[in-house]
């Protein structure tokens, strides 16, 4: 039979003094889930940072297929210098999101064995149940990043693509040619900032549910 709310609450009180008195475990503990939420942190800044880029890509796309744009070279050196950030971007973003993923292994199957060794079978079967309930909240970060990372990817190539086409024809009909394409990746990078927003907000949430267990 499980045991009511009260009593979960009470015997997580008993899991974290446990935990607090077992100094050496605690500080490894606390070290490896700071570990983990500093780079859920690093990753949730990095995303806002992505988004904006994706704007001013977009946006300086937009204008350099805009008719009559009165300075093309001007606006296509612009565009070319946000791609460029793009594709550094994207490594960035990529990198971040192993190191995150490595964190959180390391996290959550330390944190198995340490729960395999408490004598009292309540705190053990609250340590179980806090594991499993945040690595399923973890887990969500996976779940959401499904595609970003080859989405992300495909976007910075045709960016690339079609700045590489525009450096050989920035005449008015060659751009004029190019526009239903060029819309297409503005598009495409809309739907990459909202796909990995959401991202974003798994990331948050488990962080907080991390550092809210006291792990």
């Amino acid at each position: 039979m499980k045991p009511t709310i009260q009593l979960k609450h009470f015997f997580f009180a008993m899991f974290i003094l446990a935990v607090v008195n077992a100094a050496g475990c605690d500080t490894t503990g606390r070290e490896r889930a700071k570990e983990a939420t500093t780079s859920m942190q690093t990753m949730e800044n990095e995303i806002k940072s992505v988004a904006m880029q994706l704007d001013a890509t977009g946006v300086s796309l937009e204008a350099l297929m805009r008719p009559g744009q009165p300075d093309v070279k001007k606006a296509f050196a612009l565009y070319t210098e946000n791609v460029s950030k793009m594709e550094d971007w994207e490594k960035s973003f990529a990198k971040h999101a192993d190191e995150m993923k490595a964190r959180g292994k390391d996290y959550f199957e330390e944190w198995q064995k340490e729960g395999n060794t408490y004598k009292n079978p309540r705190i053990q079967e609250l340590s179980d149940q806090r594991r499993l309930e945040l690595g399923e909240i973890y887990g969500r970060i996976a779940e959401t990043s499904i595609g970003v990372r080859d989405a992300f990817k495909t976007y910075v190539s045709n960016a690339k693509e079609a700045q590489n086409y525009l450096s050989n024809d920035l005449t008015p009909n060659g751009i004029e040619a190019f526009a239903r394409i060029g819309r297409k990746v503005v598009q495409d990078g809309d739907n990459l900032k909202y796909a990995i927003r959401n991202v974003q907000n798994a990331i948050a949430t488990a962080r907080t549910e991390m550092t809210q267990g006291g792990r």
